[in-house]
């Protein structure tokens, strides 16, 4: 089965290695991608690639068993089932990110236009669809019943810097359907300012009403300035639903080039003297992994993070930086573990990526999601949607 699987692997090599790199992106000296190697373990293209979009930049895989794709060039969302059929589309304007929750809602993040003192200004939103109604089920049927508008949930006075330079960049359920926003800005970010930081992580409950932004405590103080450009968030609250945990940990990256680690993994933590979030800790264990989800300079222009719910407890990361795609273990390792006969002792890399437009290539992947051991990711900027699936998955 192994020889069948590693004939079938350099076939696809042969195939990809002619194919040119295009576009000059940033200085990547000092970090490399990560190779597409002809190994044992490795993640390898569904043909044919999901296409018909604009620049499809999110997708999610839901509680219901389909595929939710945001293409934001056509200001649509679009579903599909496992076969990749695509099943029918949404309007929703601005529209970038998308989640659903377990009662089956969707939550996208997008604009919406609002006139203040007889000013119009188009403001980040949060929108929520329901899917159902009169015994129908589907996108088709999707109808928006809320929407929450920045900055209104928390406060009653604006200014045109809301407008022009907040933005709304990632979303996770968590707690059955309580729910997570990053957000980003310019304004009250340094820790001493009194007000809440633009650059923030945000909990909203199941009623789509605030509740606070995300505290971080670590072992020098309370921060409330924390996350620096959070770019993308997911929670461990993954399908199938029947297994759903109920958990508010969540996973965080950030855009912020200053930054050298750009992930951050919080632990919600309840006891008698409150509520606190605090970091948790990844392995570096080098006896297992040669590289981890915490090395220094190891992602560039980070895109979305998403985590599995079937057990396996892999982290997947796009970045538009490397033009590529990162595989991680919940515990930090780089990589999976070796396959039974292997004489690899150390957990295997299967990231892979590169600029380009082969199968197994990028131009910003901007989106990443993982249902029944495929993984999806959103090709940005080639218009299209790939999916791969790990060979040692192969039966």
């Amino acid at each position: 089965m192994m020889k069948k699987i590693a004939l079938y692997i350099a076939s696809i090599f042969l195939l990809v290695s002619c194919s040119d790199y295009f576009g000059d992106k940033t200085d990547l000296d000092f970090i490399e991608p990560p190779e597409f190697d002809a190994r044992q373990a490795a993640y390898v293209p569904i043909q044919p690639a999901l296409t018909n979009f604009v620049r499809p930049v999110d997708i999610v895989a839901g509680f219901d068993q389909l595929i939710y794709i945001v293409d934001e060039g056509s200001e649509e969302i679009i579903s599909f089932d496992y076969s990749g059929r695509e099943l029918s589309r949404l309007s929703v304007p601005g529209v970038t990110e998308v989640v659903q929750d377990r009662r089956l809602n969707l939550l996208a993040l997008g604009k919406t236009d609002t006139t203040i003192q007889d000013s119009t200004y188009t403001l980040p939103c949060i929108y929520r669809i329901e899917l159902g109604g009169g015994g129908n089920y589907g996108l088709q049927f999707g109808q928006i019943t809320n929407k929450i508008v920045h900055p209104f949930y928390y406060k009653s006075v604006f200014s045109k810097s809301d407008a022009i330079d907040v933005k709304f960049t990632g979303i996770a359920i968590a707690d059955v359907n309580e729910y997570y926003v990053t957000r980003t800005g310019p304004k009250n970010n340094n820790e001493s300012s009194i007000l809440p930081p633009d650059d923030a992580v945000l909990r909203f409950n199941e009623d789509d009403e605030f509740v606070t932004p995300i505290n971080v405590t670590t072992s020098q103080g309370l921060f409330r300035n924390y996350f620096k450009q959070p770019s993308s968030v997911t929670s461990l609250v993954r399908p199938p639903q029947i297994e759903a945990t109920a958990s508010r940990d969540f996973m965080v990256t950030l855009a912020d080039p200053n930054e050298s680690v750009k992930f951050r993994f919080i632990r919600y933590n309840e006891s008698a003297n409150g509520i606190s979030y605090t970091p948790a800790s990844t392995s570096r264990d080098t006896s297992k992994a040669n590289s981890f989800i915490t090395d220094v300079d190891k992602f560039i222009d980070p895109t979305d993070v998403t985590t599995t719910g079937d057990g396996s407890n892999f982290i997947f990361v796009t970045d538009a930086g490397t033009d590529s795609l990162y595989q991680f273990t919940r515990e930090g390792y780089e990589g999976v573990r070796p396959p039974p006969g292997s004489n690899e002792t150390k957990y295997i890399k299967t990231s892979f990526g590169g600029t380009g437009n082969a199968p197994t290539e990028f131009n910003n992947p901007m989106g990443v999601a993982y249902a029944d051991e495929i993984l999806y990711v959103a090709d940005a900027d080639n218009g299209r949607v790939l999916r791969f699936k790990l060979t040692l998955d192969f039966d």
